[in-house]
């Protein structure tokens, strides 16, 4: 592939790529959430069927060497967006089975594979079809349009399932068929854009063979554990987030819930612009002045802030399910204002964790793998308190749930400041950023 080729009309494809890689995860982690806590189920039962893939994002670098051993990167982006195309259609039309909510959820373990598959292929294509100049210059926009897909996801998708439901007169099960049916209609759509304006991507070296790929992983297994401190540093990945582990999944739910069941009782159209639109945009205000905060003051220096940024404001929450009424909603206003507050807090501090895994635990010969080693534990770790979160949550009640979650907060704040630093550089170089689409968060789902 030549250097023309490789550099050419990066907006004609960035911006839609991100977008697609964005729409399945938000679809799969939160919209499918909403979707069952519409049709009537409890949080145990809606956390234990979605919480529990976001495992698959995590382990997505066991098979990620694979794919180069067939097909082109662009071929197998191409195939995976056609296949969610199918799978977001064949999870509208399986809502009319009697046992839909076991069907889904098998579905969406499809989808998270497929999802985790072309975010793999599609972050090769960024990488190598850009150079380094590039990859610079729209790395900040891979968050802004892969957080775009997520409002597409969670305010648009949801608004319409909520419209057809309260002024179209449809039943709950046929407006979410038509609404997923939108989704499976714009995923097929950037299938057929990408098949036209997609680079394919380089193969630097394709592996002959399983043996060679096996060989190469277990060198990068070998190096990872012979880092200085690691025990430590990932020790702070598993704890940074542990508190909001617990609130990614329920926070959602807790906007959702009827007042009589100790919920804030917003319809699906007010759940999409407080919950998918307005505290996704500060998400994304907040990411970007976190960044810029870590760049300026260093984050050595700025870690335990950035943990207190992304545990404190889970005050909102506390807040919010004590003063709830179960004979009167709180004024949307207020319910936008706090959760919009709590998903700033989350998004700027959110950035130590990344930062951290880039620059601490990255660094080395096989940075990129490192790297998405690093990401993974983090979504290993985060599995397990959103997969028991619901049940929590049925169990204690939402007022004494979210008092739990800012109890489970104090080991981030701990993490934070015994965190070590081996590598003495705060200074992500070319290569971090290059690899900052290894996790998107984000998250997830991621990711929140």
């Amino acid at each position: 592939m030549s250097a023309k080729t490789r550099v050419v009309a990066p907006a004609t494809w960035v911006p839609t790529l991100y977008f697609a890689m964005g729409m399945p995860f938000a679809m799969a982690n939160w919209v499918v959430a909403t979707m069952f806590k519409n049709l009537g189920y409890s949080d145990t039962q809606i956390m234990a069927s979605t919480g529990s893939i976001v495992i698959v994002w995590s382990l997505k670098p066991f098979w990620a060497e694979f794919l180069d051993m067939s097909w082109t990167k662009k071929t197998w982006v191409l195939a995976m967006e056609f296949f969610l195309c199918a799978m977001f259609a064949v999870v509208g039309v399986a809502l009319r089975l009697p046992n839909y909510f076991a069907v889904v959820t098998a579905l969406l373990w499809l989808i998270a594979i497929a999802s985790a598959t072309q975010d793999i292929c599609a972050d090769g294509i960024y990488i190598t079809a850009l150079d380094n100049k590039q990859q610079a210059e729209w790395i900040g926009l891979q968050g802004v349009f892969w957080n775009a897909a997520r409002i597409f996801s969670t305010a648009i998708v949801v608004w319409f399932a909520g419209w057809l439901q309260s002024t179209a007169g449809f039943d709950g099960r046929t407006a979410w068929t038509y609404a997923l049916g939108t989704s499976a209609v714009l995923m097929g759509l950037l299938g057929i854009y990408h098949s036209f304006r997609l680079p394919t991507g380089s193969i630097s070296h394709r592996p002959k063979d399983a043996k060679e790929i096996a060989v190469k992983f277990g060198d990068s297994v070998a190096a990872f554990f012979k880092k200085k401190s690691l025990w430590g540093m990932l020790v702070f990945v598993g704890l940074y987030r542990t508190g909001e582990g617990f609130l990614l999944g329920e926070g959602p739910l807790f906007i959702q819930a009827s007042l009589k069941d100790g919920g804030l009782g917003l319809t699906l159209e007010q759940k999409a612009l407080v919950d998918g639109t307005v505290s996704t945009l500060f998400i994304l205000i907040a990411g970007w002045l976190g960044g810029k905060f870590v760049a300026k003051y260093g984050l050595r220096r700025t870690l335990l802030f950035l943990s207190i940024c992304l545990n404190v404001p889970h005050l909102c929450y506390v807040f919010l399910s004590q003063v709830q009424s179960p004979d009167k909603q709180l004024s949307i206003y207020l319910i936008m204002t706090l959760i919009s507050i709590e998903k700033f807090g989350y998004s700027f501090g959110f950035v130590g964790n990344m930062l951290y895994m880039m620059q601490q635990i990255a660094p080395g010969k096989y940075k990129m793998v490192h790297y998405a080693f690093a990401t993974a534990w983090m979504n290993v770790v985060l599995w397990p308190t959103q997969m028991v979160s619901g049940k929590l949550a049925d169990w204690l009640g939402y007022k004494n749930f979210f008092i739990f979650v800012l109890i489970a907060s104090i080991p981030s704040l701990f993490a934070a400041w015994k965190a070590p630093f081996p590598n003495p550089s705060d200074a992500g170089d070319d290569e971090a950023g290059g690899g900052g689409g290894e996790d998107k968060p984000q998250p997830a789902a991621a990711a929140a």
